[in-house]
């Protein structure tokens, strides 16, 4: 598909009246004997100041939040485990997506969807949104599968967990966001560009392709690995549920079930007292199982959540993009402006809250934003181990007052 020229377009709107209220204001342009009608949106004073401030605070916001996280993993020497390099990695690409994007529309949308920024800079600018957000969305995709292998090869995973093995996928991340990044650059499906309108390719293999790598694919791969992960610890749930011992009210009954009874009495009292003559050993194993349990719980509530807000932001913007070429045609955009606009916003808000979702089931994540936040940046790693321990000894607390 080739782009439209580059003669000014013909506008055929009326002028914009001056009331408060939102006006749309179609501007045709003639490429090639088609016409293409691109909406221009014209807003009072106040509706401008207030669109303005919510942009803003929703850009300043995304950059605080996931420069804590970079900040935080790169400065904190407990925070700074192969683990968590896909962490800062999706960090990165998130607070890119605030410094390199946002800026440019947030401007672009104040005055009414009309680019100025020059035909050469819509190039880099496409380039810089897609591959930016893609990222994101590819490390939270890669971030669930380690977090499903961590938990389903808690004994070989954390062994091949290392730095090399965790940068070359942090690598292969940014290098498959390149790959959907670069093929408008280089003659195939070039971008809607004709001085005003800023527009990524509509061509329908480019589409097609775009978006199941950049969304579609990444989504289904992360349902599946919530899946898994929900479905284990369920299944180690029901394990920490079952008993050996009846319920009182259960003694009661016929002759013959008064003997199963005291057979069932025999069995569990052999068991028990295996288990007190290996009670040391028993201990341990208990530990490691209820270690294995809160970790498989929390896992799936921390992807359980992740994958909810990525879907709710997400989902209908790559719906409308997928759709848009097969319905508008290859020239230009037929959605409203004002509702491609507020997709890709809420799109946009998904690298604002998930440095929040990682800190709010994170302790040392948490303990790191509170004390950065209020400028204690001295011995922020003793604290840390210091809550750390204080945590450990809880739990053997616990477990001990319930042998």
């Amino acid at each position: 598909m080739s782009p439209p020229d580059g003669s000014p377009m013909a506008a055929a709107a009326a002028t914009a009246t001056t009331s408060p209220s939102t006006t749309t204001q179609p501007q045709v342009m003639e490429t090639n004997g088609t016409q293409c009608g691109e909406q221009i949106l014209s807003s009072g004073w106040a509706e401008k100041v207030l669109i303005g401030g919510v942009l803003t605070m929703l850009t300043l916001s995304t950059i605080c939040g996931n420069l804590l996280v970079v900040i935080s993993v790169c400065f904190v020497k407990k925070l700074r485990q192969p683990s968590n390099y896909l962490i800062v990695s999706l960090a990165v690409a998130d607070l890119s997506v605030a410094l390199a994007v946002m800026p440019f529309v947030s401007i672009t949308d104040l005055i009414g969807g009309q680019w100025i920024f020059g035909q050469f800079f819509c190039n880099v600018f496409i380039a810089m949104d897609v591959m930016c957000c893609t990222a994101s969305i590819m490390s939270l995709c890669v971030i669930s599968i380690d977090r499903y292998l961590g938990i389903t090869k808690p004994l070989t995973y954390p062994v091949k967990q290392n730095g090399c093995c965790m940068a070359k996928m942090v690598l292969s991340v940014w290098l498959l966001s390149a790959s959907i990044t670069l093929p408008p650059l280089f003659g195939w499906a070039q971008n809607v560009n004709d001085g005003r309108v800023c527009l990524i390719s509509q061509d329908f293999g480019y589409t097609v392709y775009s978006t199941a790598v950049a969304f579609y694919i990444p989504m289904s791969v992360m349902l599946i690995m919530y899946n898994r992960i929900y479905r284990a610890a369920k299944l180690s749930a029901a394990k920490h549920t079952i008993t050996c011992f009846p319920r009182e009210g259960d003694v009661e009954g016929t002759e013959g079930e008064q003997e199963l009874q005291r057979e069932v009495e025999e069995e569990c009292s052999t068991r028990v007292s295996r288990l007190l003559k290996t009670g040391e050993h028993h201990q341990r194993r208990k530990r490691k199982n209820q270690s294995i349990f809160k970790r498989e719980q929390k896992a799936a509530a921390t992807l359980g959540i992740v994958v909810g807000a990525f879907t709710f932001c997400w989902l209908p913007f790559f719906l409308v993009s997928t759709a848009r070429p097969f319905v508008c045609g290859v020239e230009c955009s037929c959605v409203p402006l004002w509702l491609e606009r507020t997709l890709l916003w809420l799109g946009y808000a998904n690298s604002l809250i998930n440095p929040f979702i990682y800190a709010f089931f994170n302790r040392d994540l948490r303990t790191t934003y509170s004390n950065l936040l209020r400028c204690r940046y001295r011995n922020i790693n003793r604290k840390l181990s210091a809550a750390g321990m204080h945590e450990a000894l809880k739990l053997v607390v616990k477990q001990e007052s319930d042998v």
